[in-house]
């Protein structure tokens, strides 16, 4: 029976440094989806205190919208998530595809 159940890290490391947990993380109701926020929630699912499906859920965003969120993260870390710089980054990151 313990197979079947989903082990979760009560905390993981925010992208800051401070350790985040499911209390800490921004509230459902967000609208407003500044830089740190689009981080908490990116480190969340990937340290394993959110599933894809739950971050999604929780903060109504499509698969597609956070597939991006993630993207930005990995390829230029928390600047890429800056909604001003989004073209900026992704011109950048197909010039070094190139090379």
């Amino acid at each position: 029976m313990i197979e079947n159940q989903k082990i979760r890290p009560a905390q993981v490391i925010g992208p800051l440094g401070e350790p985040l947990t499911i209390d800490s993380l921004p509230p459902p109701s967000t609208t407003r989806w500044v830089v740190r926020r689009k981080a908490e929630v990116v480190s969340a699912v990937n340290g394993g205190l959110l599933s894809v499906d739950e971050a999604c859920k929780r903060y109504s965003l499509s698969l597609e919208e956070f597939a991006g969120w993630q993207r930005a993260v990995d390829r230029s870390g928390m600047p890429g998530l800056r909604v001003t710089r989004i073209q900026h980054y992704k011109s950048l990151y197909e010039r070094q595809q190139k090379y």
